[in-house]
């Protein structure tokens, strides 16, 4: 039975949120997770790296993409930039994905306050680690995130306290295999209650079996074959990046995997911005003196 002051409070509440849109009052839908529990459509996603509100704005609502991920780990996004992203963002379609800089408790509670519903994990090699990212994305008792009353992730209040009690249905924890430590031990990391998915670096797993640089390598692709057997067997998404047209087709084809990173901003900008300077370069090689 609700004590009378908690009544009390519940009433003060019922009276503020009158006039606020229904939509405010309740936990934002995350139709990424849904779509990879799913499994009727695989998810196509892009990398960004730049920090730019319009590049998350225009790739949420006109892209296309199925997601991106706001990089924290290998680029300068800070948490005020991952906040105006999220801001420009989360009108749109894509789902944005906060990749955080490590696994741990602080960036991720503050990434989640601010809104974030869907949370990428670098570096987690077993099941004690993967554990830890999901207690960080949970209340106690069944995790650690610390509680604020009032901020951008509960509507500035608006959803309390049903946030406390629905938003972890609409959280989605990916984790990333990125070593032969982790590929070995994918059984354990796939079995933890709370991994939606996981997510293979190619990068970093080509460099932990010792071929730096190479991620195409016979025995990097075998790595990544056998890690998408293990995912499949785990019943969990799985997840990939890269920038090889064929690869993102091997995987999403051949590997069956739910969800695949097909490029960058950082490197749509690179790459066009010295294709259109070669042509125009080459074409103006052909004409005689100004």
């Amino acid at each position: 039975m609700l004590s009378a002051r908690f009544a009390q409070r519940l009433g003060a509440r019922s009276l503020s949120t009158k006039y606020v849109p229904e939509a405010a009052l309740k936990v934002r839908t995350n139709v990424f997770k849904a779509a990879i529990a799913a499994g009727d459509r695989r998810q196509i996603g892009l990398w960004t790296g730049l920090g730019s509100t319009m590049v998350a704005e225009m790739v949420s609502t006109t892209s296309g993409f199925d997601w991106f991920v706001i990089d924290m780990e290998h680029f300068p996004t800070g948490l005020e930039s991952v906040l105006v992203q999220l801001q420009a963002s989360q009108h749109g379609a894509a789902e944005p994905i906060v990749r955080v800089p490590w696994n741990e408790p602080v960036v991720v509670k503050r990434v989640l306050d601010m809104g974030a519903q869907t949370v990428l994990f670098p570096y987690v090699q077993n099941r004690q680690e993967a554990e830890a990212a999901v207690a960080s994305t949970r209340y106690p008792p069944q995790g650690i995130r610390g509680v604020v009353s009032s901020q951008r992730m509960n509507n500035f209040g608006a959803s309390s306290p049903g946030y406390y009690h629905d938003c972890a249905a609409q959280l989605c924890t990916i984790v990333q295999v990125e070593t032969a430590e982790a590929v070995a031990n994918i059984a354990e990391i796939g079995a933890v209650d709370g991994v939606d998915a996981l997510f293979i670096g190619p990068s970093d797993l080509a460099a932990s079996l010792g071929h730096l640089g190479n991620p195409g390598h016979p025995e990097v692709r075998a790595a990544i074959e056998a890690a998408f057997t293990a995912i499949r067997a785990t019943g969990k998404a799985g997840g990939f990046l890269s920038a090889n047209k064929a690869d993102c087709e091997w995987v999403l084809g051949d590997l069956g995997a739910s969800f695949c990173g097909v490029g960058s901003d950082y490197a749509l900008l690179a790459n066009q911005s010295r294709s259109l300077a070669a042509g125009y370069h080459d074409f103006c090689s052909t004409l005689g003196p100004v």
